[in-house]
């Protein structure tokens, strides 16, 4: 995008969105095959002049679903929707007969899904404090609150408090104040630690030795420090970063001193909050979340995933044993396993079908295959090599009941078994539904307050109880989704992640959708725990994810990203613009060295094209903004996955600014240019790395990381003072979201790509002084200049003014301004160092040069024109 996020300047206050203009007239026909509904419609007829609601609506859709003859639309009109549960959308809700519904925006009007509580009634609590308290249902349970459209944050400790040490289970201080907080069992310990991001509640808070001692909920501290969970590839890495300090204390009211604070008492009903400056508690729009999901698309069979050998419906018969720890990255590290002819293996379950991994090898041999008493067919698992977890046996197509599956070894020296995976209904995808111009607003996410966070890597969690791979759940959930549009959409101010297409979506589109201010992720993709199937219909592939602008997500869970996508086939995620994230800023596949040593995945034929990726690490490290984790080439090495035509810029605690992790494999890595950051310009650090070409790429930053096996490596076209040869400048120009998606006014940060920065820039961020999005450029060298081109009759060019600073001349379209002075005898952020207005409506360069002073300062610039178009306005045509 080409202006930045308004969360930090409140441009998206109230409804989290844009201004557009609404309709009025009130002699509008009304369009054929077109449904009509308003947040206060009641009715049957969903006609223009009689709206309807949401839920009716969807019955009369249900109703009219099986003889579609062309597209059915519902319009929506502006305002806001209140949800407590997520609106549901099934099979039944499909478009049928190559026809779409489409859920749209009524044209020019932005309706709002909202699940959020709206509060009133504070009054003030604490004069001294200022402190004020409003009342709310007794029981709400909600960890976020927004004022005015602005995130508020839970009462929380200054960043890493001295003073704690860790003993045992607990973190004691000298400090003897935190005995006396309140609600013990519901504050929680924040711990940032390489790439993750911790949490866990208090049990309690006790007396000790004249101070307190701090300690941890003991099933949470188990996972997250004590016994982390470790299943190995291809679920996770080799590194556990533990619990072991404390980054920030969270949510206790006598925590609550800082302006923009709130603290919820759920028990009691009060909800306790300071305001900001210019805040008036009696007029605000003060919204608690309460709904974890604001739409449900889900088909069938949703999540499958496989359970261990060991499991209960699981009957060995005859000579069977255990084998566990092989080193071989069995599933849970065990498998059964026999040596005699005859010996079979029965499960029984309930579904439609199964799938039963084993091993591949030298020495297996042939498995009989009966289903409910009745031989089916004959697999063999025998193998020149070994692959571990392999989906020897797979079962569709039966009847929805009680079924048993019976193995039996014929031949070979061995017959293993190592996983079960049931598939309890038929695949019926939810289809052919398209959203459009829709907001999706003030959503929570509460487990993390019971269960605490327990991390694993980019928003990928432990389930507290099973250890099974789990993600943060969406405002927007997909499951078993196909032909599913999101188009032009907002997404914001939530507690989880934005939109997630999930559990074998396929051929679905992300287009065109702004998506800022979450807790968790902007859009995930795929799954973490389906690496073996083999089944087409099950796996997540051809969806593709573009134009899409995607900022300041993990706003509370810091190891999130801005697009992760784990193992798919045949996807895109192109053109987005991502930033300002706290870790990294694309992230696709999974796995880590599995593939490249133990078994296969169907993960292939990937694409990463044409994003702008900038500022992101800002908080968490061993990331980047784009990261690759383990095996692509659907497990043969026959499809090669792309990385090409990226910009990546501004990394911040960025070891590699295109890293290509642990087995990333088959990559052609192509034209990609890099900038501003990082320790290297990409970065393969180990031989499980392997199989990736890499060429005709450009950086500013000559050093690189090449330590994996069959790389092929040619240096990147390396750039000094930002002199980028036209190959490079032509990747600048259409990076990014098209033309259409991008705003055409408003304020263009300093990272802006089609910036051009000539002489030697450097870039700053968290630098804590009010810079816009916290973030600056930089020059100490005279003669150095930064210019943007624009299309527009108004512009300021925004940057600081301090005791440093000295003269810079101003150019439009080549023409010197004449100089202006940006000394002062102190620092002052996001000044108009120059404006210029009325210029002639069409395109203009502004160019600012250093003449003097010891630095020369970029925060942005702010863009007007007489053309009051703007091409995020959700009403546009795609």
């Amino acid at each position: 995008m080409r202006t930045r996020p308004v969360i930090r300047s409140g441009l998206m206050a109230g409804s989290l969105l844009l201004s557009f203009a609404v309709s009025t007239g009130t002699a509008q026909a009304a369009k054929p095959n077109t449904l009509y509904v308003s947040p206060t419609g009641s009715g049957s007829s969903c006609a223009i002049t009689a709206p309807c609601s949401l839920a009716e609506a969807q019955q009369v859709v249900r109703q009219l679903a099986p003889s579609m003859t062309d597209d059915l639309t519902v319009l929506l009109r502006g305002g806001t929707y209140r949800v407590s549960e997520p609106i549901p959308f099934g099979p039944q809700d499909s478009g049928t007969g190559g026809h779409k519904v489409v859920w749209a925006a009524f044209p020019g009007q932005k309706p709002v899904i909202n699940g959020a509580e709206k509060v009133a009634g504070f009054s003030l609590y604490d004069s001294a404090k200022h402190i004020y308290r409003a009342s709310v249902p007794a029981g709400t349970v909600s960890r976020q609150l927004f004022v005015n459209g602005v995130r508020a944050d839970r009462a929380r400790s200054t960043l890493n408090p001295s003073g704690f040490t860790l003993s045992g289970s607990s973190f004691t201080t000298a400090d003897p104040s935190y005995a006396s907080f309140t609600n013990q069992n519901q504050i929680e310990v924040v711990f940032n630690s390489a790439w993750k991001h911790m949490r866990c509640p208090l049990a309690s808070i006790t007396a000790s030795g004249g101070g307190s001692s701090l300690n941890v909920s003991p099933a949470c501290f188990n996972n997250n420090n004590t016994n982390v969970p470790h299943p190995g590839f291809p679920f996770n890495g080799s590194g556990l970063p533990r619990l072991t300090g404390i980054t920030w204390l969270e949510n206790a009211y006598q925590l609550l001193n800082q302006q923009g604070q709130f603290y919820l008492d759920s028990t009691k009903g009060e909800l306790y909050y300071i305001p900001r400056a210019g805040e008036d508690l009696s007029t605000a729009d003060v919204e608690l979340p309460v709904a974890q999901t604001l739409l449900d698309v889900a088909g069938t069979p949703g999540h499958v995933a496989p359970v261990n050998d060991n499991d209960s419906h699981a009957t060995y018969t005859g000579a069977w044993s255990v084998s566990a720890g092989r080193g071989t990255n069995d599933f849970n590290s065990d498998v059964h396993y026999t040596t005699t002819n005859g010996d079979s293996v029965s499960y029984t379950f309930t579904g439609t079908g199964l799938q039963v991994l084993s091993e591949v090898n030298s020495d297996e041999g042939n498995i009989d295959v009966y289903v409910d008493g009745t031989k089916t067919q004959s697999v063999s698992a025998g193998a020149t090599s070994r692959r571990v977890q392999q989906p020897i046996v797979t079962i569709t197509g039966l009847s929805r009941g009680q079924h048993t599956v019976k193995l039996v070894k014929t031949s070979g020296q061995f017959m293993l078994v190592d996983a079960f995976t049931v598939i309890p209904d038929a695949v019926t995808p939810v289809h052919d539904i398209t959203f459009r111009g829709i907001g999706f607003a003030y959503a929570t996410w509460n487990r993390p307050t019971t269960d605490g966070y327990i991390d694993n890597q980019a928003g990928v969690l432990w389930d507290p109880v099973t250890q099974a791979p789990i993600r943060i759940p969406a405002a927007v959930q997909v499951h078993r989704g196909l032909d599913i549009t999101f188009e032009r959409n907002t997404f914001g101010h939530l507690g989880g992640t934005g939109i997630d297409l999930a559990d074998g979506t396929q051929n679905s589109v992300v287009n065109g959708n702004i998506i800022t201010d979450t807790s968790g992720g902007g859009i995930s993709m795929g799954e973490a725990d389906d690496y073996y199937q083999n089944q087409t219909a099950l796996m997540t592939s051809g969806n593709t994810v573009t134009n899409n602008t995607i900022t300041y997500v993990g706003q509370d869970y810091q190891d999130a990203v801005g697009i992760w996508v784990g193992y798919t086939r045949n996807v895109a995620v192109s053109h987005n613009e991502v930033g300002y994230t706290p870790y990294s800023g694309i992230s696709l596949g999974w796995g880590w060295g599995y593939a490249s040593s133990y078994g296969t995945t169907y993960a292939g034929a990937n694409q990463i094209i044409g994003n702008s990726v900038h500022n992101v690490m800002r908080v968490l490290h061993d990331g980047g903004p784009i990261y690759t984790l383990g095996g692509q080439g659907g497990g043969d090495g026959s499809i090669t996955s792309v990385l090409a035509g990226n910009v990546a810029a501004e990394g911040n605690n960025t070891n590699n600014m295109l890293y290509q992790d642990e087995g990333s494999s088959y990559w052609n890595t192509h034209d990609n240019l890099v900038r501003f950051g990082g320790a290297t310009w990409i970065g393969m650090w180990i031989r499980s790395i392997h199989d990736i070409n890499i060429h005709d790429n450009y950086s500013d930053n000559p050093r690189y990381n090449n330590n994996g096996t069959n790389i092929t490596f040619n240096q990147a076209t390396i750039v000094t003072d930002g002199a980028w040869p036209p190959a490079a400048q032509a990747i600048i120009a259409v990076v990014g979201p098209d033309e259409k998606y991008r705003p055409k006014t408003g304020l263009f940060d300093d990272d802006e790509p089609t910036i051009a920065y000539l002489g030697p820039w450097s870039a700053a961020a968290n630098r804590g002084v009010g810079d816009l999005n916290d973030g600056i450029h930089y020059t100490s060298a005279n003669g150095a200049s930064a210019a943007f081109a624009f299309t527009g009759t108004s512009i300021k060019v925004i940057g600081e003014k301090n005791s440093n600073q000295g003269l810079v001349e101003v150019y439009i379209d080549g023409i010197s301004q004449g100089q202006v002075d940006t000394s002062a005898g102190s620092r002052q952020v996001q000044q108009a160092i120059y404006s210029q207005q009325n210029l002639a409506q069409g395109t203009h360069t502004v160019t600012i040069v250093k003449r003097g002073g010891s630095v020369m300062t970029l925060d942005g610039f702010d863009l007007t024109t007489s053309d009051s178009g703007n091409h995020t306005d959700a009403s546009n045509d795609s």
